[in-house]
């Protein structure tokens, strides 16, 4: 079986422009995204999809694998999809390219998510939330499961809605968390067949309204496996986020080469 893991990135951003290329500590953050999948346990090789020369020169340049790509892509999925149509893979991995300090054990998550449920042919990952202000961060996805573990729906709104706690707004930020509540971690895995059949479904209202490509699979009738992990993951997506990552790894001394 060839895992692969690619990671899809595009110079445009309405927030960050040039993001993949900001600079981390001396080195592109597209690297640092690229360097730490590599160290995933189960992933055999590890691409860039871009549709940008800029980010296809500067992977190649420290000598990783990218493949210029449309810039008609509404979506990351539909950038990679592009690629595997062409290559003789069995597991694709999505990688979110803004993802610096990712975690290369929640790639192998997501994998072993596949060897232990063979039937599975697409799978994601949420954590645990533990404060409010993370259940009313609309940049924070909130998923729910059903009792073997796929999902129901994701949101953007605080999910479930515990209606015994809470009326207002202001109940949920003075409330304790009484009932787990999940962040969805945006991190893909598909069997190759399925990640080729979902980039040719048609967007669905629901992910059109939530912003949340995933869902499309929902509505289409299509179940989506969910692992629960213990780590985290801190994504750049305003200018605020790149300083605090940059801080993180200056005060900590962390590099993409993790052990």
């Amino acid at each position: 079986m060839k895992i692969v893991a690619v990671i899809p990135a595009r110079y445009q951003s309405t927030r960050l422009p040039g993001k993949p290329l900001a600079v981390i500590a001396g080195e592109p953050m597209i690297r640092w995204v690229y360097e730490r999948a590599r160290k995933a346990r189960f992933i055999d090789e590890v691409w860039v999809a871009t549709d940008d020369e800029r980010i296809d020169k500067a992977v190649k340049s420290f000598g990783g694998n990218a493949r210029m790509t449309s810039s008609e892509h509404q979506s990351g999925t539909d950038r990679i999809a592009e690629i595997a149509r062409h290559m003789d893979w069995d597991l694709v991995i999505n990688v979110q390219g803004d993802e610096p300090l990712i975690d290369p054990d929640m790639i192998d998550e997501v994998i072993l998510c596949f060897k232990n449920n063979p039937s599975v042919y697409m799978c994601t990952l949420k954590r645990e939330i533990k404060t409010t202000e993370e259940v009313l961060n609309p940049n924070v996805v909130k998923v729910v499961t059903d009792n073997e573990g796929y999902a129901l729906y994701f949101s953007r709104s605080p999910l479930p809605f515990l209606r015994t706690l809470w009326n207002t707004i202001q109940e949920i930020e003075r409330s304790p968390l009484s009932f787990p509540i999940f962040k969805h971690i945006g991190l893909y895995g598909y069997t190759r067949d399925f990640l080729l059949r979902f980039a040719g479904l048609t967007p669905t209202p629901l992910e059109k309204i939530e912003h949340l490509e995933q869902l499309r699979a929902l509505e289409h009738g299509y179940k989506i496996k969910v692992g629960i992990t213990e780590n985290d993951s801190l994504g750049v997506d305003h200018p605020d986020d790149l300083q605090r990552v940059r801080i993180l790894v200056k005060q900590q001394g962390l590099s993409f080469n993790v052990p």
